[in-house]
């Protein structure tokens, strides 16, 4: 006896609703550090290595970052572990002037909510994901009991790095005889597909698995322990407090910001 049209759909259902209501249970725990390297330019070539050596111990907890990635199907967010300045011991307050807030991404709306802090204001940065186009390559290796594969890409600048500030940047910007190109940034991934979600660290995601590790410019976020729906529920909340604006009213925010703080020490300096 063949099931009736009624049961069929049913069964189609029911699927669809287990299907979801698994992709919404399926949690994660991600623990990643990140590594940069420094770039002294000019300056750097006057300095002996002993010298150089100094600048990047003093300078290791803005060069070397632990973050925690909390992740679903659909959302994630991802916050850096407090850091306290070994020499001085108080926190980096300078460098959290250019450090990236809290960050919780929506792959499924595409939407970005970031949390920032300048000179004592709270933003809350809503746009949306940045758009990546990812070449998966055949390439493979083992991070942790993972295999992973490898993907690159190529994006502007400026969707990775708009909540930072370059004094070079600011000097390109206010040339307005000059039509500069976008500088474009290289990025190389590794993802888990054994991991079945599209997220990652930072601004990263769209790839078929977790992303495990990733590079752009020079830094490099890689993960070191990776927890699979942990017995206590992760809340996954996105940000809520601050002016609400875009990642363009940001950046511009902080180059006035910083353009009037020049101006006032020129200032000074003259009289």
């Amino acid at each position: 006896m063949k099931p009736s049209i009624f049961k069929i759909i049913a069964l189609i259902f029911f699927s669809i609703f287990t299907t979801q209501l698994s992709a919404q249970k399926f949690q994660g725990k991600a623990y990643y550090f990140s590594k940069s390297k420094m770039e002294l330019g000019n300056w750097g070539a006057r300095m002996s290595e002993a010298q150089k050596k100094q600048i990047q111990n003093r300078l290791k907890d803005r060069l070397e970052k632990k973050y925690i990635l909390n992740f679903n199907m659909q959302e994630s967010t991802f916050l850096e572990e407090d850091k306290i300045d070994a020499i001085s011991g108080a926190t980096d307050s300078w460098g959290g002037y250019f450090s990236r807030g809290d960050l919780h991404k929506n792959i499924k709306e595409n939407k970005l909510v970031q949390s920032q802090e300048f000179y004592g204001k709270r933003f809350l940065v809503k746009d949306k994901l940045v758009n990546i186009e990812w070449s998966l390559g055949t390439e493979t290796k083992k991070i942790g009991n993972y295999t992973c594969y490898k993907a690159a890409a190529m994006v502007p600048k400026s969707e990775l790095n708009w909540f930072d500030f370059s004094w070079n940047d600011l000097r390109q910007n206010s040339d307005e005889t000059k039509k500069i190109e976008e500088p474009m940034i290289v990025i190389e991934a590794w993802y888990a597909p054994q991991i079945p979600v599209a997220q990652g660290p930072a601004e990263y995601w769209g790839l078929p698995g977790l992303i495990l590790e990733v590079s752009a410019g020079n830094t490099t976020l890689l993960c070191s322990e990776i927890i699979l729906n942990p017995k206590e529920k992760i809340n996954i909340t996105a940000p809520d407090k601050g002016e609400n604006i875009t990642k363009k009213g940001y950046t511009s925010n902080i180059r006035k910001k910083m353009v009037e703080m020049r101006n006032n020490r020129m200032g000074r300096r003259s009289r």
